[in-house]
């Protein structure tokens, strides 16, 4: 009988839950997955923060299902690992030794968002936008001024700032390093010369020495005698990273199509593609890195002003039950309905501060609601205008000819109604749906080892029908016009605009 195959295992670090997937070296069989939840603790001043010493745990745990699932003699034939992760969080480290001085504050947690403009007045507007290809300084920025502020020891001698990335890296490896898109994030990364930028970082005190390295391409470190011991596995081992989790994911959908627009439909929802060059094109929130591909091109992720945490509430509002009882019943309405009545609306940037009303969260609306409209038709409208909004910021790279085909994933491509109207707004381009999606993180950050295994497989989705088609273009004609009557003047609210 003839050995198992060799193995590879990507980990997946998310805001919310860490996965790791492992995966046939010869084939990209997904072999076996496990996942743990990471608590986060929230307060209303808008604190979002997590115990890195619960990473720690996450890890191990995660490796002892594996582990336990691939059995002994698989174990014993992994040959290399890779990292993604969620950008654009923060902490203070110990640079020599890895020790968390504070919690993790996520991408997410609001308490340094009123040192943003502090920042963004030390240079004008055109050296921002230069710097980011982006409007405004990056989060990181403020979040250093905000920890200077509240954490005793301020940015001693010693001590580095870091995300989730470069903090499992470490746990991994014992080196540091981080990827462009969460530099990005935290300020200092310069699109045109893909490099690290001391300017920005000493406009808030902090030296070059006090971040993370960038990942040098797909470079890989050897697993340390601390990380070998947390892994259960042998010290030396290749590890890949780290990825920004969109990144990985991109990369895990390349396969599908030659110019592929990849769509994660999380949290928040997601399109990533690629360009020829940064100045292509525009959005005032889009995140631009050099492409994984090192072939001089570049990687747009470009986030939307909304996603899941907009679906979610809807559920809760509209629908009876707890999530999965609000799921079924969700899955029950659109059977009997795909769309509300003609005129009704919902921009659905629930996640966002009022543009009228100072430190008040919540730019979400309803439009067009007459008596006939039902709780079931407020669900539908949710839905339906989570979709023209997507379509909305996403128009130009469709009708170019950016992209050649569309990839969805993430939770809400589960839903069928999801995919029949996207397909429908996107036609004529083809819509495929990633296989295996919970471990296409994990498998993007294992390119480094074998393109193979770091593509997902994917099923086609049937084209739309014209009738379908004729009328998601008026509904989003309808959708945009409301839009652009409402927060068409809005800064965050464009597009993204070839220039």
């Amino acid at each position: 009988m003839s050995a198992p195959p060799s193995v590879l295992i990507g980990v997946d670090l998310g805001t919310t839950a860490l996965k790791a997937a492992a995966f046939a070296e010869d084939s990209g069989v997904l072999l076996a997955a496990d996942s743990r939840r990471l608590g986060t603790r929230v307060e209303a001043d808008g604190t979002r923060e997590q115990d890195l010493a619960g990473l720690s745990q996450a890890l191990s745990e995660v490796f002892v299902g594996l582990r336990q699932a691939l059995g002994d003699e698989r174990w014993q034939r992994v040959r290399g690992l890779g990292l993604a992760a969620q950008g654009g969080s923060g902490a203070l480290f110990r640079a020599s030794t890895g020790e968390a001085l504070t919690p993790l504050i996520l991408w997410n947690d609001s308490r340094a968002v009123a040192c943003l403009p502090e920042v963004e007045s030390r240079r004008p507007a055109g050296y921002w936008r230069e710097l980011s290809q982006r409007h405004g300084p990056g989060m990181g920025l403020a979040r250093m001024v905000w920890l200077q502020r509240h954490h005793s020891g301020g940015f001693g001698v010693g001590v580095l700032y870091g995300g989730a990335g470069e903090a499992a890296y470490h746990l991994m490896t014992g080196a540091w390093r981080q990827d462009a898109c969460n530099a990005l994030q935290m300020g200092c990364y310069h699109v045109l010369d893909n490099r690290l930028d001391p300017e920005p970082l000493a406009l808030v005190g902090v030296g070059p020495d006090q971040v993370a390295p960038l990942r040098a391409g797909h470079a890989t470190a050897p697993l340390s005698s601390a990380g070998a011991a947390l892994l259960g596995l042998p010290a030396g081992l290749p590890v890949a990273g780290p990825y920004m989790d969109h990144e990985a994911g991109f990369l895990s959908a390349a396969g599908g199509f030659e110019r592929p627009l990849q769509c994660s439909l999380g949290t928040a929802w997601v399109g990533n593609f690629v360009v020829s060059t940064p100045r292509v094109g525009w959005s005032p929130v889009q995140l631009v890195i050099a492409a994984p591909a090192a072939d001089g091109t570049s990687l747009v992720i470009q986030p939307l002003l909304t996603g899941n945490v907009s679906w979610d509430w809807g559920l809760s509002a509209f629908l009876p039950g707890d999530h999965g009882q609000a799921l079924a019943n969700a899955a029950r309405l659109f059977a009997e309905r795909l769309l509300p009545p003609p005129g009704m609306v919902c921009i659905p940037w629930f996640t966002q501060g009022h543009p009228w009303a100072a430190g008040v969260q919540g730019a979400g609306l309803f439009a067009g609601v007459g008596p006939q409209a039902m709780p079931d038709d407020f669900v539908r409208a949710l839905a339906l205008g989570l979709c023209c909004e997507f379509y909305r910021v996403f128009r130009e790279v469709k009708d170019r000819g950016i992209v050649d085909g569309v990839v969805l994933g993430g939770g809400a491509s589960k839903g069928p109604f999801f995919r029949t109207l996207l397909a429908a707004l996107l036609a004529p381009l083809p819509v495929v749906l990633c296989a295996d999606e919970d471990a296409g993180g994990a498998r993007g950050a294992l390119v480094a080892f074998s393109p193979t295994v770091s593509r997902s497989g994917s099923t086609a989705l049937p084209a739309p029908d014209e009738a379908l088609r004729a009328e998601m273009e008026r509904r989003s004609a309808v959708y945009e016009a409301t839009f652009g009557a409402v927060y068409g003047r809005h800064p965050f609210g464009a597009p993204y605009r070839l220039t």
